[in-house]
């Protein structure tokens, strides 16, 4: 069979499929993703399967680069805890988001306990970049930010540091 070609001329179906890649191995899937950034176990488990990998295989990828050091929860988590943590979000809406990926409520906990800002000083700069240096200026304005704060997972007393006017 002949297909047409790019240059007027007519190219063979086998012609063509010998210019394509090879299809990547799953260790070199998964080594793709983690390149880019930090992946849960669980996470790179239903990207590599969601890429046509066997689940089998894939655990036994993710098992391999484990303990090469290349896949690593924990590193996983403290990387999640810092990026969410740099745009505004508190502890209650980390730890969620962190069980979600499968992690253990040990490695959330030493996750978060491993976050070495203050929880407190995040919400401020929060409110701050929301309303201003000067904060929230009245009572409407306190309640807007305690609200956006404790739907971002801060506790109350984060809340009260973080809208009490000076």
């Amino acid at each position: 069979m002949t297909v047409p070609g790019g240059d007027g001329g007519e190219t063979s179906s086998s012609a063509r499929n010998h210019r394509r890649r090879p299809e990547p191995s799953p260790t070199q899937r998964a080594l793709g993703l983690l390149t880019r950034r930090e992946h849960s176990r669980k996470e790179l488990a239903r990207k590599l399967v969601g890429r046509g990998v066997e689940t089998a295989e894939a655990q036994a990828t993710i098992d391999k680069l484990a303990t090469a050091g290349w896949q690593d929860d924990a590193r996983f988590a403290q990387s999640l805890v810092r990026s969410r943590a740099a745009v505004g979000y508190g502890p209650g809406w980390i730890r969620a988001e962190l069980g979600t990926h499968g992690l253990g409520a040990e490695a959330v906990s030493a996750a978060l306990a491993s976050f070495e800002d203050d929880w407190a000083g995040v919400a401020l700069d929060l409110v701050r970049r929301r309303f201003g240096d000067a904060g929230p200026l009245d009572i409407t304005q306190q309640r807007k930010a305690a609200d956006l704060l404790l739907r971002r997972g801060f506790s109350i007393e984060q809340v009260r540091i973080a809208t009490r006017r000076e």
